[in-house]
Order: structure tokens, then sequence, then C-alpha cells
């Protein structure tokens, strides 16, 4: 009996070490490759040389002046005051998108020194504003200006 009972002990030693063992490949093993680092502009051009091809987030603010539409491609530059980065977006721009808005874009440097992004985010504070008196319309009258093709209701 006891040696059925020091077998089972170290049978489930020995699962738990193995479901630790993956749980930690899971969690730590790849972590390096997947992550992704937050640079100003400042930074990027300080460190240049490890930005090109890494997937970076890049923040600060749209240049003024420098929005432009290309077709489906929107370049613009992105500053934090002290330095600018050239960006081209590859994307549709969010509804809040200007000059002058926080923006933070992920993707990589270009040996050319442009920075290249499918992913455009705008950055803005969730404080939520009433309306003005002068729209102090009914709900009702708000539901009137929704377009339906027909009424949910029938």
């Amino acid at each position: 009996m006891s040696q059925q009972k020091h077998r089972r002990r170290l049978l489930v030693v020995l699962a738990l070490a193995l479901a630790t063992g993956a749980l930690l490949f899971l969690a730590f093993g790849g972590i390096g490759e997947n992550l992704v680092y937050y640079w100003s502009p400042s930074e990027l051009h300080a460190n240049a040389d490890k930005a090109v091809g890494a997937t970076i987030r890049l923040g600060g603010l749209v240049e003024k002046g420098s929005v432009v539409q290309e077709g489906l491609n929107l370049r613009f530059n992105v500053t934090d005051g002290e330095s600018s980065v050239p960006v081209v977006a590859e994307a549709i721009p969010p509804a809040m998108f200007r000059e002058a808005i926080g923006v933070v874009v992920e993707g990589t440097m270009t040996p050319e020194g442009v920075f290249k992004t499918q992913r455009l985010m705008v950055k803005h504070d969730n404080q939520y504003k009433p309306p003005h008196d002068l729209d102090a319309r009914s709900m009702k009258e708000l539901m009137a200006t929704m377009q339906f093709d027909e009424d949910p209701h029938k």
C-alpha cells in the first residue's frame, strides 16, 4: 500500500509540475515578440535604429497644416512639440480626426523615415457634455429624426 501511495503522490506532483510549466510557457514564452511599445515622436527619433520594422504605437498631436488626403491614404505629421514624424495611414480616419487632436497610430517605421499605419485612433476625453437648451427636444422629436425603412412596431 505505501508503495502505491508513493507512486500516486509522485504522479500528482509530476502532473502539477507539468501543468505549471505549460502555463508559464504560455504566459511568458512569446511575450517579447508580442510587445508593442508606446513612443512619442522624440523617443522615436532617438531610437530610430530600433524603430525600423518594429511594431510601435506612436502618440502625439496631429500637426497643424499637415493633413493631406491622397485617395485612400491619409498623410499627416504627429508631433510632441519638440519633434515631428510623418505618418501615412492606410485607413479611414475616425470621424473625430482633425488637426491638433491627440492620436495614437500603431504601425512600423520605414527606412525612409515614414511611419506606416493601418490603425489610427483618436484620443479624446470621456467627459459628457449635455446638449444646449436650444437643442432641448423631446424624445418623440428626436425619434422623428431617425431614419427607419419601416415602423419597427408593426
